[in-house]
């Protein structure tokens, strides 16, 4: 079992990692094809809209900064759960299929002319994809029906389904749509005008995680360990299931299809701060959050006013970086 935590090194610790995050938010805000200062973007926090620059941040950058930090601790949060989940620090969301049956849902509505309709088909997806693994998951009579390995293997052919279930549905879209729609895979927060949702999701999917933390703990160091102690494993398994695909679900629903950030994430932070679930889940929301906002302020200011899609910025940064958390690891 992880060394006890004690409260003063709990709270410097996120404390730091909160102020990393307003800083990459306030850089967000600032950053853009139009320069705004830092008098705008006060009156624009406290909901003044006359002065032009105001007007930008508040309507535009503000609720698109939100949703990225919403989307990428929800990422990040998933992954960390998933890796408990399967006992392997190279899990991510998007191993067991989720993100591929919230992209075929999407698409799908995408495909039929119901672009409106897009989000709740992408959350259909996830939770259709869920069952599905789980149901095929399942041997009837086994006592380790949902092992680790059992449920990794069947994501993986699950995923590659989906994958193939996309490729299929871009190359019958006509013409006009399939540029929207590939951007969309490649990961996209220009369209996030609600980030409330995220936000939600995020703390309910925390305050969850939070609320099991000792049993992940136990689970961390195998089931039979874990159920020595007296933790039910099936049920524990089950809930991490569904908050990881939960997270996942409202995730690619905002933004799309978005790698990297729940392998790097989790994996990086339990390098540095330890495996102890009740600092590691705040952790990775706020290191996922900032991660995400960082990203997305330089896809907006790359090669602006041209927009990069975020999930590319991810992948650029997540490579190198998991390489070398993996060098480092070793």
């Amino acid at each position: 079992m992880p060394p006890p935590l004690t409260l003063a090194v709990t709270l410097r610790t996120l404390s730091a990692l909160a102020l990393v995050a307003l800083l990459a938010l306030a850089i967000a805000l600032a950053s853009g094809s139009v320069s705004v200062g830092a008098r705008d973007v006060a009156a624009a926090l406290g909901g003044e809209t006359q002065r032009e620059g105001a007007a930008i941040v508040r309507e535009l950058r503000l609720p698109r900064a939100l949703a990225a930090f919403g989307v990428g601790g929800l990422l990040a949060l998933a992954g960390a759960l998933m890796q408990v989940l399967l006992r392997n620090p190279l899990a991510d969301p998007y191993v067991l299929g989720i993100s591929g049956g919230a992209a075929v849902g999407a698409l799908g509505a995408m495909a039929a002319g119901m672009s409106l309709l897009a989000g709740p088909a992408a959350f259909a997806g996830a939770l259709a994809s869920t069952l599905l693994v789980f149901a095929l998951a399942r041997a009837d009579g086994e006592r380790n029906a949902w092992a680790p390995t059992r449920l990794l293997l069947t994501g993986v052919v699950v995923a590659s389904g989906w994958g193939a279930v996309i490729a299929l549905l871009l190359t019958l879209a006509p013409a006009a749509q399939v540029k929207g729609m590939v951007y969309w895979l490649l990961g996209d927060l220009a369209g996030a005008s609600s980030p409330l949702a995220s936000l939600a999701v995020l703390a309910v999917v925390l305050a969850c995680a939070l609320a099991m933390a000792r049993d992940l703990n136990a689970l961390a160091q195998g089931a039979l360990d874990a159920a020595a102690i007296g933790v039910n494993v099936a049920r524990v398994t089950l809930a991490l299931y569904a908050l990881a695909a939960l997270a996942t679900g409202a995730a690619v629903t905002t933004a799309g299809n978005i790698g990297f950030v729940g392998l790097v994430v989790p994996h990086a932070v339990r390098v540095a701060l330890g495996n102890d679930q009740r600092l590691l889940l705040p952790a990775c929301a706020l290191a996922g959050g900032t991660l995400l906002v960082i990203a997305d302020t330089a896809a907006r200011t790359v090669v602006a006013p041209l927009e990069l899609p975020v999930g590319v910025l991810t992948a650029l940064i997540g490579v190198p970086a998991f390489l070398w958390l993996l060098h480092r690891s070793r």
